[in-house]
């Protein structure tokens, strides 16, 4: 399935970068247009909240893409397929070249939850012995991120991220391939997740799917953990 993944991924980018429009908007007044946006995604697109993707620093190309398949119907999203079937395709080129021009912020290292951890009964020694478990319990998961970012898991069949992605979290523009670079960790767990269990299907040949549904709940976390501190 590997081998059919990167087929499709390739053959996709060779036919995105020769039909791909060179529509450009205008940033400045899609800063204006975006300004209902501010409140999930932040003024300049760095969402303050974890359950709300960044948009700063996105090629323009997924935007348009993602912003016409709520117009369209084909992502399934209450919130904003209302919103974005009152924008005509000059806004939603502005919009999208708008975010593309901020630059997107790191986050900060992920807390880990630990159920037993109570720590108002605990003494300092145990506050301590509690913080070094999340510390190495976040390390051991941003190291298991980075092995399937870079690597896969050939017996799960699930590709490397890289592939499409980029060895940084880039992305790829003219296959309207998403940066995910600096992602907040909580909407990359939950976007994987609605891709595993078929919420999400407005990708192509649906390769985010087949990849999504090999993944056990530990390794989405995993490389959602990875990927939100890339930058």
């Amino acid at each position: 399935m590997i081998k059919r993944i990167l087929t499709v991924s390739i053959s996709l980018l060779l036919t995105a970068t020769s039909t791909l429009a060179s529509a450009e908007g205008n940033a400045s007044l899609g800063k204006s247009q975006a300004e209902s946006c501010a409140g999930c995604h932040g003024a300049d697109g760095n969402s303050p909240s974890g359950m709300f993707p960044k948009l700063a620093e996105q090629h323009a190309s997924y935007l348009v893409k993602q912003l016409n398949d709520f117009k369209q119907g084909r992502r399934n999203a209450p919130m904003m397929a209302p919103l974005a079937m009152g924008l005509s395709d000059e806004q939603i080129q502005n919009i999208a070249d708008f975010y593309e021009s901020n630059k997107i912020k790191p986050n900060r290292p992920p807390v880990v939850a630990i159920d037993d951890d109570d720590e108002d009964g605990m003494d300092e020694a145990a506050k301590k012995a509690a913080a070094e478990k999340k510390q190495a319990e976040r390390d051991e998961l941003l190291a298991m991120g980075g092995g399937l970012y870079r690597n896969g898991d050939l017996e799960a069949e699930v590709s490397a991220c890289i592939a499409c992605h980029g060895p940084y979290g880039e992305g790829n523009k003219p296959a309207a391939f998403p940066a995910l670079r600096a992602q907040h960790a909580d909407y990359l767990i939950k976007t994987l997740t609605d891709f595993k269990q078929g919420k999400r299907q407005n990708n192509p040949e649906n390769i985010m799917r087949m990849i999504a549904d090999g993944m056990s709940d530990e390794q989405i976390k995993a490389v959602s953990y990875y990927i939100s501190m890339m930058k």
